[in-house]
């Protein structure tokens, strides 16, 4: 009983101090850091990432990564990627829409609400898999190698968004 209690002492301790990293804006102890721990892995996503946006729209790229970030509730990566957004150019405004790009259809155009829809059915995918309706959307405006690279790029922004959240990577410290 006294080594079960002694466990539980230890396992709350480790919490709060994992708590006190993250609002101080550090990696939660005992969290892997997976590019030096896996760096062949690591690299082979790096690799697996530029070979999708090759050839895609640099803002439409950003707004794929933003959508896909915000319904993983990926703070850092969201953070990082709307920063890059407004590096190269991307409004205020249409980077608070992103969010409800549906609603305010008019700030963005055809072939970035069809890729955001896509985005989405491909991020929620166990929600309902990816409807026709939405994959002949994104297909009349894509042709089919673009079509392969954005439905690469929207698998490697949720590989990103899966690895932060588990290794606990913290908003605003881009480790790139």
């Amino acid at each position: 009983m006294v080594n079960e209690a002694s466990k539980a002492n230890k396992a709350n301790d480790a919490i709060k101090v994992n708590e006190a990293n993250s609002a101080a804006g550090r990696r939660p102890r005992g969290r892997v850091n997976f590019a030096k721990a896996a760096p062949k892995a690591f690299k082979a996503l790096i690799g697996f990432d530029a070979a999708a946006r090759e050839g895609l729209d640099p803002a439409l790229v950003e707004l794929v990564q933003i959508r896909s970030s915000q319904l993983n509730k990926c703070a850092y990566c969201l953070h990082m990627h709307t920063t890059d957004a407004r590096k190269a150019g991307e409004s205020e405004e249409r980077l608070h829409m992103v969010a409800v790009w549906e609603e305010a259809s008019h700030f963005f155009t055809p072939k970035e609400q069809a890729a955001l829809a896509l985005t989405e059915a491909v991020t929620l995918v166990a929600q309902g898999g990816v409807p026709d309706a939405v994959y002949q959307r994104a297909a009349a405006h894509f042709d089919e190698p673009e079509l392969a690279r954005l439905l690469a790029l929207i698998f490697t922004i949720n590989t990103w968004n899966r690895m932060a959240l588990s290794t606990g990577k913290v908003a605003g410290t881009d480790e790139r």
